[in-house]
């Protein structure tokens, strides 16, 4: 990139936050810094509840993978195939889109990951063999991919009062808490309501068609010139604070993945249930903790540095508690681990994306929040991937072990380097 191209992104995105609210008020505005904070209230709200419900599309098929092996006959292996793909076409997503939300502006990337990700819901709730899977989850991938970093990076230029910590709240409750309320609504509605395999799914597709909508009737934002792909890179004077915050970042999220994909099937074999509603607030368990934790993190004015690791500290007491859960044959051991392993992944990753809203420069944010993003869900695929070919292997529960035990001396190392920062 050229210096020109460089100084010429800069500009844009000093004046992207602005431009926002002027584009969006009649007959101009009178620059007043009240009038500015009520012009992006709402465009704030509006992009947050798109990342909400993005995630909550996501996560929908997590309780509800159980149903589809029964009814479709595929092995572990191939569920696991099902996962890859999602984060085969999710990770190169972040880093395309991303860099293009950029140049042509962060609503048409948002109702393009919207409307795809209408498109994947369809093709779940329509499916009839595991190809439909396959092709809803690359939608979805898609879709989450195009909206995560673009998203993220628009919250830092609405937030009201320019606090790159309340963007970087909203992002990770956004995050946190639509990863939880897909699998306990899939779970709930899927348990207690006719056709289970679609009408999650349907309840999706509204939220996703009304906040559409929304999105649609945000204000135009300036765009920064024409976009040509190009490898993403971090600036070489922070690329040490991005790697420490983005392996922190991965490994909770790891342990995230985890709770999502195979941690339901676990607490069924434990327990020898099938109720989906109880496996889908397994999930939501975890996660909801995370999201009461990263307010709290907020309401205490506890910082990035603090906040990275105590989380990671927490985590490693939740894995062990989930690994002990098994040969146990405790439901209260697994309540732990939600607990702990949530409440780590809730203050690191809201530590982390602080830090990363604070290093990004202004004209490459949705660069750098992909890039970071990017890191996070490699994370959660290697989790999940290698849980899924283990348990084909060995057993569920030793699979669960090794993971555990890998993410555990990850987070380890993490905290190691967290501590030694100056």
């Amino acid at each position: 990139m050229s210096r020109a191209e460089q100084l010429t992104l800069q500009m844009v995105g000093n004046d992207r936050r602005l431009r926002w609210c002027r584009s969006g008020t009649a007959n101009g505005m009178t620059g007043t810094a009240e009038r500015i904070r009520t012009s992006r209230r709402g465009p704030f709200l509006v992009v947050a509840a798109a990342l909400f419900v993005l995630l909550l599309d996501g996560n929908l098929p997590t309780p509800l993978y159980g149903v589809y092996r029964e009814r479709f006959g595929f092995s572990g292996t191939e569920l696991t195939l099902i996962f890859a793909v999602y984060m085969a076409v999710l990770v190169p997503s972040l880093i395309v889109f991303g860099q293009l939300s950029d140049q042509i502006g962060r609503k048409r990337v948002l109702l393009g990951g919207l409307g795809l990700g209408a498109v994947g819901l369809i093709l779940l709730a329509a499916a009839q063999n595991t190809a439909w899977l396959f092709a809803g989850r690359i939608a979805a991938g898609i879709a989450l991919g195009a909206t995560a970093g673009t998203a993220a990076a628009a919250l830092v230029e609405l937030e009201p009062e320019d606090d790159r910590g309340k963007a970087a709240l909203a992002t990770v409750l956004a995050q946190s808490g639509g990863s939880a309320a897909g699998p306990l609504v899939a779970g709930v509605v899927a348990g207690w309501a006719p056709a289970p395999r679609q009408l999650p799914y349907g309840v999706g597709l509204v939220l996703t068609v009304v906040t559409a909508i929304a999105v649609s009737r945000l204000p135009r934002e300036p765009v920064g010139g024409r976009w040509r792909p190009q490898r993403p890179s971090v600036p070489p004077e922070i690329r040490a604070d991005f790697a420490r915050a983005s392996l922190s970042a991965a490994t909770v999220w790891a342990t995230g993945g985890l709770f999502l994909s195979v941690v339901p099937s676990y607490t069924a074999q434990l327990l020898h249930t099938h109720n989906l509603a109880l496996l889908g607030t397994v999930s939501a368990m975890m996660l909801a903790a995370a999201c009461a934790v990263q307010a709290i993190s907020v309401r205490a004015q506890l910082s990035p540095r603090r906040a990275q690791p105590a989380g990671l500290l927490s985590l490693v007491v939740g894995l062990a508690a989930l690994v002990s859960a098994f040969p146990a044959k405790s439901l209260a051991l697994i309540v732990v681990a939600a607990v702990f392993a949530g409440a780590g992944l809730g203050l690191t990753y809201f530590g982390s994306q602080a830090e990363i809203n604070h290093l990004a420069p202004s004209g490459r944010r949705g660069e750098l929040t992909a890039a970071f993003l990017t890191c996070v869900y490699l994370g959660v695929a290697a989790t999940a991937i290698s849980t899924g070919l283990l348990s084909d292997a060995y057993s569920l529960p030793t699979a669960i072990a090794v993971v555990s035990a890998v993410a555990g001396g990850t987070a380890l190392l993490a905290l190691g380097w967290q501590l030694k920062r100056r």
